[in-house]
């Protein structure tokens, strides 16, 4: 049993009714990219292949294709000649001993601008540390519903953002206008 690429679609937990699904964002040099529903237990080979695999020009040695992957994760494939995100993000640990959840390899918007919780999209959002599609969406609701973030703390008022997630975004967003 040999996989060549290393990547394969078999898994751990293949699904069932009892089985947790988890949403991870995969992005950069795979075909596919976007939210994918995995098992529970599923590993970072498996949301790329599940993202349609990776393209000709990704640069897989720059992640662990073991690593389980959590809900909410975003996994960003470095395409050859780009800088891991692994080697150039600090880690945000669950204490794990495998380097930690894939959220590792988040980098939050481009450039290292910050994002304007009162303009940016789902999408924007979900580029944020341990912010899935859904708090993307908890957060876009929230703004539609309120009016504009008048500060960063007002996030605190999403259910789901508590204090440890509030840290994580308190200096990778802004809010502007409003």
């Amino acid at each position: 049993m040999t996989e060549p690429d290393g990547l394969n679609s078999s898994g751990p937990t293949p699904p069932s009714q009892n089985t947790k699904m988890l949403l991870v964002h995969v992005a950069g040099a795979v075909q596919n990219p976007g939210v994918v529903s995995l098992a529970e237990g599923s590993r970072v080979f498996q949301a790329i292949d599940a993202a349609g695999g990776a393209t000709a020009t990704a640069d897989l040695n720059g992640l662990n294709l073991a690593e389980l992957v959590t809900d909410g994760a975003k996994i960003h494939v470095p395409a050859v000649g780009e800088a891991s995100q692994q080697e150039t993000s600090q880690e945000t640990g669950s204490g794990n001993g495998a380097g930690g959840p894939a959220e590792t390899q988040v980098s939050p918007g481009s450039g290292g601008a910050k994002v304007n919780i009162n303009t940016a999209s789902v999408e924007e959002l979900g580029t944020l540390p341990r912010v899935g599609p859904v708090m993307a969406q908890r957060i876009v609701d929230w703004r539609k519903e309120h009016g504009a973030f008048a500060s960063v703390e007002e996030l605190d008022a999403i259910d789901g953002i508590g204090p440890k997630l509030m840290e994580s975004l308190q200096d990778l967003v802004t809010v502007q206008g409003g």
